[in-house]
């Protein structure tokens, strides 16, 4: 290795490193086995046994294999040609997961890879702060810069193989070695803990991404399966009285909204004022089917319970939309958040008003008043209507979506002060960042009953609400931030979800024993296993896919 300072007229130097490809490879798997990965190395000082001098020696161990693993696949990987351009991809990749992990508690999988994929520009920006620019430099800038300036002079093809044999052979030597030697360790804490790999920087990235690839391009080529073909409108209005009327029903997806900080659960902030004052239906022990937007939206749609849900199949199902639409609704999809997931492809999609937009938009993020404003366009299209058919209208919201918490609700709403003014939410003290937590579901509080409000109002409908979130939020609780950990070990604050419902007196004067049956089960465990069945009961419409073990009208007591 030498260090050569040319001298240039200009007054200029430029450093330059000579490295061979081992040495560089090994410098690389050092970066990628230390810095990127102190939550990992975190989580296996957590759960071994040894204590003391045993446990440093059992985490020089680990750290070990995790460097000859990393240096392995970079011998197979990495030559002469492409080195510099495999680091700098590691590098990035590495960098950006242990934000994730080490900042706000995230580990990375598929799902995570998923989300990524599938959200937006400002959800995007909304991860961009102070502390993400220092270890964007720290982690990213800084070491590809000293990758550029590293220089890999040629060597024979002989030498080159002879070193990469031999040290794949070393490295497979090492990590079997101690592999063996900790193994009592190893076997049961990797078995039980299973998402600690999803804490290896850049493993857990390649590794949620190969997955994603697999999963996204096997769905290309399948074609759409109907579902619920059999789906007709049962007879039961009562004609020539106030109940012969149309049907409006809204479904609103919340969005991160969790059932503990909601005080019609029992929270000790008054956090639903305007809610408590109307005669709403609040079932208080509600499970999300999943922790993250790109599992629970379609996973509530497909009419599959969670124990037994599969993705790729729900991909390219009809869900509970289509067979509402087959049945005679008119179904539309109102969107204040990133997409429906392609659980409304085959429906109508209300776009949000563009004169309302200046008054409720800001950088192209929305207060959730948009979807109001949209209600009432809407609405107002309805009444211009001669025979409007039955309605289903989705409202989604962006409700409490973090980590920019302090966005999502007006001024007026900021109800619980100090409050965390900044997305980079891991270095707000607890208290202030509750506060703003706080303040969204005041907000989403103020839009449900406006909703209601507003629906009161429609003497040309029978009409009704169904207020669910997709998952829950985690705000600093046992060191996590945000949602999305794996449901086995999810901590209720990320599956305990709202769940609210509303019907107007003509809805319960043509369905009397509706709201009697669904005050039964307030108090009852429920989930958005409940949704699909129960709602197409509610909408009146048949279909042998409704399962009678989570419609909820066919579990009232007699």
């Amino acid at each position: 290795m030498f260090v050569d300072f040319p001298y240039h007229r200009s007054r200029t130097f430029k450093l330059s490193v000579a490295l061979s490809v081992l040495q560089f490879n090994a410098l690389v798997a050092f970066w990628l086995a230390s810095v990127v990965n102190i939550p990992f190395y975190q989580a296996i000082a957590g759960l071994t046994s040894y204590h003391g001098r045993a446990a440093a020696i059992f985490l020089l161990a680990t750290g070990l294999i995790i460097f000859a693993y990393y240096l392995f696949a970079l011998q197979l990987l990495s030559w002469r040609f492409n080195a510099k351009w495999v680091a700098g991809v590691l590098v990035v990749i590495s960098a950006m997961g242990n934000y994730f992990v080490s900042e706000l508690g995230i580990d990375i999988n598929q799902g995570q890879i998923l989300n990524m994929m599938q959200t937006d520009l400002h959800e995007m920006l909304d991860l961009v702060s102070w502390r993400a620019a220092q270890l964007t430099v720290l982690t990213i800038i800084l070491p590809l810069l000293v990758i550029w300036q590293v220089r890999l002079p040629k060597a024979s093809i002989k030498t080159v193989l002879l070193q990469k044999l031999l040290t794949c052979v070393a490295t497979l030597a090492i990590i079997a070695g101690l592999v063996f030697t900790y193994y009592g360790q190893y076997a049961p804490m990797f078995r039980e803990h299973r998402n600690l790999k999803e804490k290896l920087n850049p493993n857990n990235s390649i590794s949620g991404l190969l997955s994603y690839g697999k999963h996204y391009f096997r769905l290309e080529d399948k074609p759409l399966l109907h579902y619920g073909t059999d789906a007709k409108m049962t007879g039961t209005t009562m004609t020539g009285t106030a109940t012969d009327l149309p049907r409006l029903m809204v479904l609103v997806v919340g969005e991160t909204g969790r059932a503990e900080s909601f005080s019609l659960n029992g929270y000790h902030r008054d956090t639903n004022p305007e809610l408590a004052k109307l005669d709403v239906l609040n079932f208080s022990s509600v499970a999300s089917c999943g922790t993250e937007t790109a599992v629970s939206v379609p996973c509530m749609f497909s009419g599959m319970p969670r124990q037994h849900y599969d993705a790729s199949l729900a991909s390219h199902r009809e869900g509970l939309l289509d067979i509402a639409k087959r049945a005679g609704y008119e179904v539309t999809w109102i969107d204040n958040n990133s997409g429906c997931k392609r659980t409304c492809d085959r429906v109508s999609r209300f776009g949000l008003p563009l004169s309302d937009k200046e008054h409720w938009c800001n950088n192209g993020e929305c207060y959730d008043d948009i979807l109001l404003a949209s209600m009432d366009a809407y609405l107002k299209q309805l009444a211009n209507k001669l025979h409007p058919a039955n309605q289903l209208i989705v409202l989604h919201q962006m409700g409490s979506h973090g980590p920019a918490y302090y966005k999502r609700y007006p001024a007026a709403f900021q109800k619980f002060v100090p409050t965390c003014d900044t997305n980079a939410i891991q270095n707000c003290n607890h208290a202030s960042l509750i506060n703003s937590y706080d303040n969204t579901i005041v907000y989403t509080d103020h839009i449900l009953a406006g909703l209601i409000s507003r629906l009161k109002q429609q003497t040309g409908f029978q009409t009704g609400m169904w207020y669910v979130s997709d998952h829950g939020e985690s705000t600093g609780e046992h060191g996590l931030y945000l949602h999305g950990a794996p449901y086995v070990l999810a901590p209720s604050q990320q599956t305990h979800v709202p769940m609210i419902l509303w019907f107007s007196k003509a809805w319960q004067q043509q369905q009397p024993t509706l709201v009697p049956c669904l005050q039964q089960q307030l108090g009852l465990p429920r989930s958005q296993d409940n949704l699909f069945p129960t709602l197409l009961s509610v909408l009146h419409i048949n279909t042998r896919v409704i399962d009678p073990q989570f419609n909820m009208l066919s579990l009232c007591h007699a």
